[in-house]
């Protein structure tokens, strides 16, 4: 037995959905409210019978690995740490020694920082200047134990004491960042300051934000833990263990500035709020945030530290594939202030937000005069090489905005890339495929799998396969199964115990599940007039996906290629017209 089917013997799926979910009975299943939309009808199902769960609204499910990795924003791997705790699996049996070595070293980190985190929360306590300070921000009591801030104390090697009579080594409490060598003795790392520690996406303690409390202008206001084996400030997310439901529910992200900006953002009900190390926002960071949305919004002082964040986060996001904006703070006003005093408007601060590049343009604009030669001089310094750092249709789109703006015309602005290198072919050749919206990919899912399972549970119904070819399902699940089908005719629908479909056992029981809720109940008559509307419409929705893909290459091609892609538009509209009449 591997770690996976002994953690599957020993939980329910229904157990571990239900410590996110609410589930009520209904009839052999579960039933209860999307966690990844709002709505007020449940639509979300689990099967304790098969092990599976689906969510209707958006198209998701799978096992319980797969719910927990929706749930936390983790990978398999994490999953299934997360699972085996919770079943009291000792992956180490699973793993070679040198891995078992390592997972036990970590997890004494992890035991050092979760001691050192009680630590500085039981000295706040005797702090007058940290309870004075945290009095001044109005941080209440029930948010100062929700975050576990804590004080460090300024003796020196209070913690180190504290951590060696728990057993820990100096290596140890070295490794986990939490004391340094100085004058030939382990002392504390932190010393007379506010302690804000730092989790990961499990609510794990992995590092601590220090403040500095007294008032010395010679020591940083702020100090971080070093990078240790548990933190990294490139990737690391401060508060998203706290946010993350409710960035999945709102579906979207505000990115603060400061850790105690989210802190007061979250007491005040608004909890959609994270914050990076500084305003150093990196593709690591943006790639764990598009785990749960992709759509992110910037609250950036415009000073010249966060202007140069944002400029620089612009091509970083077009990479990552997000919708990054900007929020505009109403003038004179800091979101710390905002927040506490006036939480309506931060409230329409944080949902208006603007696309960024037309923000930073709109910026540039005002910081500049371009309507002198100086001015147009200074502009195109900044923006342009901002603009040719983006994909190629929204480059292009921008390119027109700027030369419009700045009154040139194509072969000045073309010069004008030469003197900046930019190769010219990189205007004209696409950074990459047309990536769809999520959006249109979940509906064209959601069809693809009502379709499929009909064709698993009614045989009679698969001579529509012949008009569905596998290269048009998406993912090798579905591409599988309609191989299998199709080359079985009249196979029965208990099809879970035949080899072949064994890998995708999960998504059998998925497609299973919705025939179930769907169309148990339904006349055969009916099912065969929604077989052929559900065929239709995803052969609609095929064709105009394509049609996308092949009009962002027609704007990028020469003539030879033009004519080639012009050909097979018309084989998607024949391929169109030729199923609707034989539907």
């Amino acid at each position: 037995m591997d770690a996976v089917e002994d953690i599957k013997q020993r939980l329910s799926i229904e157990d571990v959905v239900g410590e996110y979910v609410e589930l009520k009975r209904a009839g052999r299943n579960l039933k209860g409210l999307s966690p990844f939309s709002s709505e007020r009808t449940p639509s979300f199902m689990v099967s304790p019978e098969k092990q599976i769960w689906h969510d209707f609204s958006s198209g998701k499910g799978g096992s319980m690995f797969g719910f927990v990795m929706e749930m936390e924003g983790v990978d398999f791997k994490g999953a299934l740490e997360i699972l085996a705790r919770k079943a009291g699996v000792d992956l180490d049996q699973y793993r070679g020694s040198g891995a078992s070595k390592r997972g036990k070293e970590k997890e004494r980190l992890y035991e050092a920082l979760d001691w050192a985190a009680k630590f500085y929360q039981s000295q706040l306590k005797t702090s007058a200047e940290a309870l004075d300070y945290l009095r001044k921000r109005q941080f209440k009591g029930q948010t100062i134990i929700e975050w576990r801030l804590g004080y460090s104390p300024a003796g020196g090697s209070d913690l180190v004491n504290f951590l060696r009579a728990k057993k820990f080594s100096n290596n140890e409490i070295k490794s986990a960042g939490l004391g340094t060598d100085r004058f030939r003795r382990m002392n504390d790392m932190f010393r007379g300051r506010l302690m804000i520690p730092l989790c990961d996406q499990q609510g794990r303690v992995i590092g601590f934000t220090a403040r500095l409390l007294a008032d010395n202008p010679d020591a940083p206001k702020y100090i971080n833990t070093p990078q240790t084996w548990l933190y990294d400030k490139s990737r690391h997310i401060f508060g998203l263990h706290l946010a993350k439901d409710t960035v999945r529910r709102c579906n979207y992200v505000v990115v603060a500035e400061g850790n105690l900006d989210v802190i007061m953002s979250h007491q005040a009900s608004v909890r959609q709020v994270v914050a990076t190390a500084g305003t150093a926002l990196t593709e690591s960071h943006l790639k764990e945030l598009r785990r749960f949305t992709g759509d992110i919004r910037l609250s950036f002082d415009a000073d010249k530290a966060g202007l140069n964040a944002t400029e620089r986060a612009i091509p970083i996001a077009s990479k990552a594939d997000v919708h990054l904006s900007i929020i505009t703070i109403p003038a004179g006003k800091d979101p710390d202030e905002l927040i506490k005093h006036d939480r309506e408007s931060w409230l329409r601060a944080i949902t208006s937000p603007q696309y960024v590049m037309d923000w930073y343009i709109e910026h540039q604009q005002k910081e500049l005069d371009i309507t002198t030669a100086v001015g147009k001089q200074k502009f195109t310094d900044k923006v342009l090489p901002v603009v040719l750092k983006l994909e190629q249709v929204e480059r292009s789109h921008y390119l027109n905005i700027f030369m419009k703006l700045l009154g040139l015309n194509q072969g000045t602005l073309d010069m004008r890339i030469r003197a900046l290198k930019e190769p010219r072919k990189e205007l004209r050749t696409p950074s990459g495929p047309l990536q769809l919206p999520p959006k249109i990919i979940s509906e064209y899912t959601r069809t693809q799998d009502l379709f499929m399972a009909l064709m698993l549970q009614r045989p009679e119904l698969r001579q529509r396969l012949q008009m569905v070819t596998t290269d048009m399902l998406l993912g090798d699940p579905a591409k599988e199964l309609h191989v299998f089908l199709a080359a079985s005719p009249d196979s029965a629908s208990e099809v879970l115990a035949t080899p072949e479909l064994q890998p995708v056992e999960d998504y059998v029981k998925i497609l299973l599940l919705q025939y179930e809720e769907l169309y148990d109940t339904i006349e055969p008559n009916e099912l065969h007039y929604e077989a052929a509307r559900l065929q239709v419409k995803l052969i609609d929705q095929f064709v105009k996906m394509q049609k996308q893909r092949l009009a962002h290459q027609l704007q990028h091609a020469d003539e030879a290629e033009t004519k080639l892609l012009l050909e097979q538009v018309k084989r998607l509209d024949y391929l169109l017209k030729t199923h609707k009449g034989r539907a």
